[in-house]
């Protein structure tokens, strides 16, 4: 019998709906309309609670194969996880533009470092796709960190590779304006995402 068959039977020996298994639980009752549908297993906390909540031991709820399932599906969760806290910061940490001197201004003939606040010898053609390239990938960084919980698939498979884009979109613009500092820094930060997403894919 599969974990989702003997949940199913363990709550109906109970007489519990999906709903009051969902609140003794502490989860929703899509989660456990989820795990008796054998759409996916809970996680190895939920599992925990599950087997003292029903007297019963792991190894009566899941086979070895499910267990593994289970072991790897957390691996893959734990990954996630790290990879979004790290696009996350990296992402936000690109606010740093807007106040330290990473853009070079001819001033009287003098080339001097300023920050974007202050990149005022500039057409506003080149500063503004700047400011909206940066905006735009300091906004994604704080959604991957606030939504690190998010299961949406086209969330999880597609936040760090639009970090991806943008990130290559402004380092190249940064090199075809001639900023190598700001082009430097994207370029690092935009390698080490992609030795991520390459290692944990």
């Amino acid at each position: 019998m599969e974990f989702s068959e003997k949940l199913k039977e363990l709550r109906k020996n109970r007489g519990l709906t999906q709903e009051e298994l969902a609140n003794d639980l502490y989860v929703s009752r899509t989660a456990i309309s989820k795990w008796e549908s054998g759409k996916g297993y809970p996680n190895i906390d939920s599992l925990k609670v599950i087997s003292k909540y029903f007297s019963v031991s792991l190894d009566e709820l899941l086979s070895n194969e499910e267990l593994l399932d289970v072991a790897e599906n957390e691996q893959k969760v734990k990954e996630q996880k790290n990879r979004d806290i790290i696009y996350g910061t990296l992402d936000c940490s690109l606010i740093m533009f807007f106040f330290l001197p990473f853009f070079g201004q001819n001033i009287n003939g003098v080339i001097q470092e300023v920050s974007l606040l202050n990149f005022i010898e500039v057409n506003s053609y080149i500063k503004v796709p700047y400011i909206i390239g940066i905006v735009a990938i300091v906004v994604l960084g704080i959604f991957t960190l606030a939504l690190q919980n998010c299961n949406k698939v086209i969330w999880v498979k597609n936040n760090s590779k639009l970090s991806l884009i943008l990130s290559t979109v402004l380092a190249f613009f940064f090199i075809m304006s001639t900023q190598p500092y700001a082009a430097g820094f994207t370029l690092l930060f935009l390698i080490i995402k992609a030795i991520m997403l390459i290692k944990w894919e």
